[in-house]
């Protein structure tokens, strides 16, 4: 049975086209052992380019990019990349991610590469996702790499960015059955996106509402989202774990949201005090310096996450603490860590170009902060919120209401509160 061509989702119609895949790699130290790579991916039928970033030696062959193009176009001779490598390996390396970089760039805008595909090391992962962190949002990524897996870099390679990580679990060196069975699989990985997905040709047909979200927040947060629905809004949640609040930040700045619910603040104290979920240090500053219209509340400032970490469980002992398991661990923030963190809310917020409310609810900030509860503490809260109206310049935007955030009726009242802001807002009008 045929279906009529209007029938089939576009993607799948796209899926038989010959897409472009670029796979970068250094040649030098890896080439023989990869070089079915690109044969794999051909016999798939797409179109693959080896980006060859080599730096060490001469490669056992070229690449479909070169290494010397690669290094003129980072703004050295490769002989100078071969000399600097060995005295200053970051300076060589700094300059093939920027030539890389600059030349899949030209890819992309012309239509040739619909994928990125890195296969190596630890040089090899942090020179493929660097340039692929260049590589707009939507376009597939794929890192296969036996440094997939390692607690301390693979922030690094990911940041937070779409970047899929394929743990090769062996080293890429000297191909073996097992090992080429990982490869074939990250290859047929990325053939799979590259069909499949619709690239950054992402169409809203509404204005686009950022929500910060973790579990002790999440009755308010999902109340909100069909509220918001309602009110001609596409709410999309960002996972306020420490990276996905901070990509709620970076998409901020990208211009793909126009306003934010930010809910689950509390990555204020867990930078302040080095936490789990540390977003870094410039929360909240995206949506202060664009300006688009904002509502705050303190889901979060009520707890540290220090599990996993004997260290910290050690010195905070004497505190309440809330046990999920031997990973999370949430400890209560005490009255003058929350003093602190009111301080830099303040002068964050006093910076803001835009309109923004905190809403202060008054029975509880979190589902573990309510009567009854090891977490609840009214008199730390208070004093938070006592702080908070004495730094900000315009204390009439903090707002008491007489809810617990854990609730639908929190959720109707923030939802409110944002509508208000946003009608008044010149990101209404750049959404319409």
């Amino acid at each position: 049975m045929k279906l009529a061509a209007s029938l089939i989702p576009r993607r799948f119609i796209n899926m038989a086209q010959k897409k472009g895949i670029v796979i970068i790699c250094n040649l030098d130290t890896r080439g023989e052992d990869i070089i079915f790579v690109k044969h794999l991916i051909e016999q798939r039928g797409h179109k693959a380019y080896f980006l060859d970033f080599s730096m060490e030696e001469p490669p056992p062959f070229k690449g479909d990019i070169t290494c010397e193009e690669v290094a003129q176009r980072g703004g050295m001779t490769i002989e100078a990349v071969r000399e600097c490598y060995r005295s200053d390996r970051d300076r060589a390396m700094e300059n093939q991610i920027r030539g890389a970089s600059a030349i899949v760039g030209d890819m992309l805008k012309a239509g040739k590469v619909q994928g990125v595909f890195g296969v190596g090391g630890g040089t090899s992962s942090l020179v493929g996702t660097s340039v692929m962190k260049g590589v707009p949002f939507g376009i597939p990524k794929l890192m296969a790499s036996p440094m997939a897996a390692h607690p301390v870099y693979v922030g690094k390679y990911v940041g937070t960015h779409d970047i899929t990580m394929h743990h090769t679990v062996l080293d890429i060196v000297k191909m073996n059955p097992l090992l080429k069975a990982q490869i074939t699989n990250a290859v047929g990985a990325i053939c799979g996106m590259v069909e499949m997905t619709q690239g950054t040709d992402i169409q809203f047909d509404k204005p686009c509402v950022a929500i910060s979200s973790f579990g002790f927040g999440e009755m308010a947060v999902q109340a909100s989202l069909d509220m918001l629905n309602e009110a001609g809004f596409t709410p999309i949640v960002c996972h306020a774990q420490g990276k996905g609040d901070k990509a709620m930040e970076d998409m901020i700045r990208a211009g793909a949201f126009h306003g934010v619910l930010d809910i689950c603040t509390g990555g204020i104290v867990e930078n302040l005090f080095k936490g789990n979920r540390d977003p870094g240090p410039d929360r909240l500053m995206a949506a202060v310096e664009t300006g688009i219209p904002m509502v705050l509340a303190p889901c979060g400032l009520d707890i540290l996450s220090y599990g996993g970490r004997a260290d910290m469980l050690e010195k905070t002992k004497n505190r309440p603490q809330y046990v999920q398991d031997s990973l999370r661990v949430q400890v209560r923030t005490t009255a003058e860590e929350l003093r602190q963190a009111a301080d830099v809310i303040a002068d964050r917020l006093n910076q803001a170009r835009g309109e923004w409310t905190f809403l202060i609810p008054l029975k509880g900030w979190s589902s573990q902060d309510m009567e009854g509860r090891i977490i609840f503490d009214p008199i730390a809260d208070a004093v938070f919120v006592a702080r908070l109206k004495e730094k900000v310049a315009e204390p009439h935007r903090i707002k008491e209401v007489d809810l617990h955030l854990y609730t639908s009726e929190f959720a109707r009242a923030a939802v409110d509160e944002f509508v208000r802001l946003y009608e008044g807002s010149p990101a209404r009008a750049v959404a319409q």
